[in-house]
């Protein structure tokens, strides 16, 4: 998963989908997608993160068949046109969505349910011997925005975690396989995402690689009054770099380029002063 200098790893967002909040309809077009991951990988990305069901607040779920007929034929384009060796994950709550992808080409799942939706992914994932992330989401997509609440969102999202760990751990998934993701925006206030971004050590410190997915998200809009996701770019970084520094590994994002620089940039510092500590 990681290089040996254990740099940050960027996850590029392919949404092969009409209707995601911020670039649906733009690669549901197998030749834009193609150049969209060809794009990605000439700028510096680890791993090509590609879905077939927009997750944004409000959405509707998207038939197995539907999210196959979308994924598989980009998936399969990339492995025989652009590389054989990019990392593709596939970002679906189906098993077998994901049973499928990974028979096209793909090694990692990202489940957003965290196998909650679909009980045979984790099974799935100990029978393939492949990473899975798993991700914090109060509620549902469609209704995960209507009002959310914690009284501590920090240790909440442990508790669930760890528990999704031990869920993870008991049908066979090894240690290295299991990503956690916090869930940026997932049934999520703003300030509970402001809470959970000061306080990501603490999830580092349950001591398996974490995701931050913040990428274009809105509650940053509203920190900066831009209510175009397009325009989050330089806000998203910002938060990249705050994740390095906290000790995230893999970051999920729109833009490659400007996120692969913060990041590095980032993890430059954290190194020069871990080695002259």
């Amino acid at each position: 998963m990681f290089d040996s200098d254990n740099k940050p790893v960027i996850m590029g967002i392919l949404n092969v989908t009409p209707d995601s909040f911020s670039d649906g309809g733009q690669f549901t077009d197998i030749t834009a997608a193609i150049q969209q991951a060809k794009r990605m990988i000439a700028e510096g990305v680890n791993i090509i993160d590609i879905g077939g069901e927009s997750t944004r607040p409000g959405s509707e779920s998207v038939s197995i068949d539907e999210q196959m007929s979308r994924v598989l034929p980009v998936i399969s384009a990339i492995r025989t046109e652009l590389s054989e060796t990019v990392r593709i994950s596939i970002d679906t709550t189906s098993s077998e969505v994901a049973n499928a992808a990974l028979c096209a080409g793909a090694n990692i799942i990202n489940d957003i349910s965290a196998g909650q939706n679909d009980h045979s992914m984790l099974t799935l994932a100990c029978e393939h011997d492949v990473p899975i992330v798993l991700m914090h989401m109060q509620g549902s997509p469609k209704t995960m925005q209507d009002n959310p609440h914690y009284v501590d969102v920090v240790a909440e999202v442990i508790a669930d975690l760890t528990q999704r760990i031990a869920e993870a751990r008991h049908a066979g998934i090894k240690k290295h396989n299991i990503i956690l993701d916090p869930g940026i925006g997932f049934g999520k206030r703003r300030d509970d995402n402001l809470k959970l971004l000061a306080h990501l050590d603490a999830i580092v410190n349950l001591g398996y690689p974490v995701l931050l997915g913040t990428s274009r998200k809105r509650f940053m809009g509203s920190l900066c009054a831009v209510a175009e996701p397009a325009e989050l770019v330089i806000a998203t970084a910002v938060t990249t770099a705050v994740g390095v520094m906290a000790g995230v590994q893999l970051f999920r994002v729109h833009d490659v380029r400007e996120n692969r620089q913060a990041a590095d940039v980032a993890w430059a510092i954290n190194n020069v002063t871990a080695s002259t500590d």
